[in-house]
């Protein structure tokens, strides 16, 4: 693309540096293209979906497409570990459970994926894990853990770097506007970018940033409405502070009718000394993350406290660390992934899309260049198709 001398420019300009944004960014780049990616604050910020050190990696899914990605994306996963030279996944397995679980739906799942796996009576996994009250039935997973999503953010920033990639930080998108030759982004400062195409990966803003971009009517309003959540997470002490008993904590998933939460063991950045456990979806909901406070909410603290003290009898029922975290999805909780006149939005709902960091990029690159359709769960018509 032509460079003009105002403005810098490149093929494809990628907007949003988390995990979906700067694996875009690495897998168009790693594929020869001029590619800058345009980062709001920093990549991996604080305040944004993909920041941390703890976040779950799990095979298990309701819905074999998502099982059969996560088989692809462990693939993707070694190839990063591999050129990043760092270890982003620690495994530690994981444990799903509860009356709205369905472990053995989720095992056959896994059966036909080639995924290992055991299913274990509740009395068998509290043998296993005794300190998780299981009140059901349990699927068992080895292969799941915990990976480290700002430092895989890095990873694959570093690698869209190494292929060529333009990196901006502090670089917060106002619009994009069409040009005679593609596409002009303008930050709020008034800077600008030239492209030839877009991707938007922008998470938990992408309801204030999708009105200013320059697609087809009919497109904007077949993209479903987001549920953006400031969530809670806190972090709980294991009563058993010897190492060994502390590497035995899985990951787990406990969906019951008046309660659903999940939990895994915190990471560097809560010091490895404790569960990070939270409610599932249960935040202040807001229209875009640009509303978030950073509070907690009270009510919700005491709500996991007691949730604790019920159901995780290996943890003391007083959090020595607290968070909040933006949490995007749909209504039907799938992915959004569409192209339309050169622009494409990528928003892979930050509630289950981690997982899948180094495969987004592929997807999303295999879209935008027209190398392959991307699944059709994720195209907005399939969407459309769910909510009419």
């Amino acid at each position: 693309m032509s460079t003009s001398s105002q403005s810098p420019s490149a093929e494809y300009v990628v907007i949003g540096a988390g995990l979906a944004g700067s694996s875009a960014a690495w897998r168009l780049a790693q594929r020869g293209h001029e590619v800058a990616l345009l980062e709001r604050k920093v990549p991996a910020a604080d305040d944004a979906s993909s920041h941390g050190s703890a976040r779950i990696f799990r095979y298990a899914y309701p819905n074999q497409l998502y099982t059969d990605l996560v088989v692809q994306a462990g693939k993707a996963w070694d190839e990063l570990e591999e050129a990043s030279g760092s270890q982003l996944i620690n495994p530690c397995g994981s444990a799903d459970y509860g009356p709205l679980r369905n472990p053995r739906q989720l095992a056959g799942i896994l059966e036909n994926a080639g995924v290992e796996h055991e299913l274990l009576s509740a009395a068998e996994a509290r043998s296993r894990f005794n300190g998780i009250n299981f009140d059901t039935e349990v699927l068992w997973h080895p292969g799941a853990g915990v990976l480290d999503a700002e430092r895989t953010v890095q990873a694959m920033v570093a690698q869209a770097k190494a292929h060529g990639a333009q990196v901006e930080t502090q670089w917060p998108v106002a619009s994009v506007e069409k040009t005679a030759t593609g596409y002009k982004v303008i930050s709020t400062d008034g800077r600008t970018y030239l492209a030839s195409k877009i991707i938007v990966a922008a998470g938990g803003w992408l309801p204030e940033i999708l009105g200013n971009l320059p697609l087809p009517t009919g497109f904007v309003r077949s993209v479903p409405t987001m549920d953006v959540y400031q969530e809670n997470a806190y972090h709980f002490p294991y009563r058993d502070q010897n190492p060994e008993a502390i590497q035995a904590w899985p990951t787990y998933i406990h969906k019951d009718p008046a309660f659903k939460s999940y939990g895994l063991p915190g990471g560097r950045d809560a010091n490895f000394r404790g569960q990070k456990v939270a409610e599932y979806m249960a935040g202040r909901r807001m229209d875009t993350a640009s509303q978030q406070n950073g509070q907690i909410d009270p009510a919700n603290r005491e709500r996991v406290i007691e949730y604790v003290k019920k159901y995780l009898p290996g943890l003391e029922p007083t959090p020595y660390a607290e968070t909040t975290c933006i949490f995007s999805s749909t209504p039907t909780e799938d992915f959004i992934m569409d192209e339309a006149d050169g622009i494409t939005i990528l928003s892979p709902c930050s509630g289950h899309g981690a997982k899948f960091g180094p495969l987004l990029g592929t997807l999303a690159a295999d879209l935008a260049t027209g190398a392959r359709e991307t699944p059709e769960l994720f195209r907005l018509a399939s969407h459309a198709k769910v909510m009419a």
